[in-house]
């Protein structure tokens, strides 16, 4: 789990206007700080497979808002991807 100010942190960064909370950026930035926060849970926890499938559960859930944004505005898909660094 994240706390709520890295929570506030990822929305501030990827806000379109003041009061955005769900635009694609928005809850992909959240995702993936929620994803790298379990990506050092699994580190210390290698067993923990119950939590992996909620992981690849979120992984999941965040290529579906990556594919929706693709689609709509592939602009600010490629300005997402390179400011969250996802892609190589």
């Amino acid at each position: 789990m994240i706390s709520t100010a890295a929570k506030k942190k990822a929305i501030t960064s990827a806000k379109r206007h003041d009061k955005d909370s769900g635009s694609p950026e928005v809850q992909v930035s959240v995702l993936t700080e929620r994803i790298t926060s379990l990506q050092d849970h699994f580190r210390a926890n290698p067993k923990d497979h119950g939590s992996r499938r909620g992981l690849l559960l979120m992984v999941g859930q965040r290529n579906r808002l990556l594919r929706y944004l693709s689609t709509i505005d592939r602009e600010r898909y490629n300005a997402l991807i390179q400011k969250l660094g996802l892609r190589k």
